[in-house]
């Protein structure tokens, strides 16, 4: 390492102020930082904290923290493939067959993020940050495995060009990043993203009902859609649930699993719960998020049991804390540290009323059955008001405290 490090160090001069490469020096920072420890000190002058995590750790963390619901995103997807085809394969099989196409997927969005990155950095000549390794895997997980990779290309230069780069960059987004790709994919192309059937065939091919060789009664459907269509028709979602074609498929222990049809990283509700004791274990995310998340959620679908007769509203609260990608979007979206608030009071009214708004939209909206993407991106707008109000209050009762001392 030593040596590959002295190589580029010797060809820094080409890209520092007056080299040939000037214009690139960014780009040249960005692949040597990433590699190594930045030359760079901090000024002599002024109090100085150490502190080992940074922005490249902080990330690399979120990134860790995700690799369960990826792995197991992988061997689900090769498992569905199974389960339609009705084959014989292996734990290592099923894996393979799933990171075939998840893999490319990553790349794609790494590479498409990654580019609009890079413009942007030489045209405003600043460092390239390490914001986008999140994102950049982020959206995979987010999108079915049938989704063409040209649109999770464009849906990443979207997103990152309008929610990140025109507010100023890194830590300077009002919407999650990730969240407005997928809402980019879910308006633009809604077939590709939101459709009932999200196994792959050999050729990567979505696959239709009917197709040779597919399972009878084999329907793909994702557990919400299934409980959209039923609380539509008026019947009971668990019965439902029970009809369809494999037997125990969505009951609730086997939701929380996440060994059911849906997007590549989001079906797991344990994987997302491994990755939350990550985040929250070594202070990156916050728990009243997580926590007021499933707690609003729980709390409406009570409501709903007690208010409403649609069948839909009439589902166990608990259900929908495992159905959908509530449990991801608990544990990797809200909790995202620019876009969410930031008092701790806040926290837990920010948590809270995307719970709440996750299961409205479920239950009251069918043409949007996954509520938690506009749940997040509605109260990443509100966080701000949330956190202002929350200050005011505390500063007002900050007064009276000094007032009624005073008084003494």
């Amino acid at each position: 390492m030593k040596f590959l490090h002295k190589i580029l160090e010797k060809q820094r001069p080409l890209f520092e102020k007056g080299g040939k490469f000037e214009r690139f020096f960014y780009l040249f920072e960005a692949g040597e930082t990433f590699l190594f420890t930045p030359p760079t000190t901090t000024a002599p002058k002024g109090v100085q904290i150490r502190d080992a995590i940074d922005l490249k750790r902080l990330m690399m963390t979120v990134v860790i923290a995700m690799l369960p619901c990826l792995l197991f995103g992988m061997w689900n997807v090769g498992h569905q493939h199974a389960l339609a085809f009705g084959k014989e394969m292996s734990f290592m099989d099923k894996f393979l067959f799933g990171a075939w196409y998840v893999v490319p997927m990553i790349i794609v969005s790494y590479a498409s993020g990654g580019l609009v990155e890079v413009i942007f950095a030489i045209i405003r000549k600043h460092p390239i940050n390490e914001g986008y390794l999140v994102t950049g895997l982020l959206v995979p997980l987010i999108c079915p495995v049938t989704i063409p990779l040209w649109q999770i290309a464009l849906a990443n230069i979207f997103a990152v060009v309008l929610a990140k780069e025109v507010f100023g960059g890194t830590g300077m987004n009002v919407l999650n990043i990730a969240m407005t790709a997928r809402a980019f994919l879910y308006f633009a192309y809604p077939s590709q993203i939101s459709g009932d059937v999200w196994t792959a065939n050999e050729n990567g091919e979505v696959i239709a009902l009917g197709t040779q060789g597919l399972v009878d009664g084999y329907s793909g459907a994702t557990a919400l859609s299934i409980a959209s269509s039923a609380g539509t028709q008026g019947k009971p979602v668990l019965e439902a649930f029970a009809a369809t074609w494999s037997e125990g498929l969505f009951s609730f222990w086997n939701l929380f699993w996440g060994a059911i049809p849906g997007c590549v990283g989001e079906t797991s509700t344990l994987m997302a719960l491994v990755g939350a004791l990550i985040l929250v274990g070594t202070g990156v995310a916050s728990g009243r998020i997580i926590v007021g998340v499933f707690a609003g959620a729980y709390v409406m679908g009570w409501i709903f049991n007690l208010l409403s007769s649609n069948t839909f509203a009439q589902i166990p609260p608990h259900y929908h804390l495992v159905m959908g990608g509530l449990a991801f979007g608990a544990v990797f979206m809200a909790t995202d540290p620019v876009s969410a608030s930031h008092t701790n009071v806040g926290k837990w009214i920010y948590g809270f009323l995307i719970g709440v708004l996750t299961v409205i939209i479920r239950v009251v909206n069918p043409a949007y059955p996954e509520g938690i993407m506009l749940a997040v991106l509605l109260m990443n707008v509100f966080a701000p008001l949330i956190d202002h109000y929350v200050i005011e209050a505390n500063k007002k009762r900050r007064e009276r405290r000094l007032v009624r001392r005073e008084a003494i």
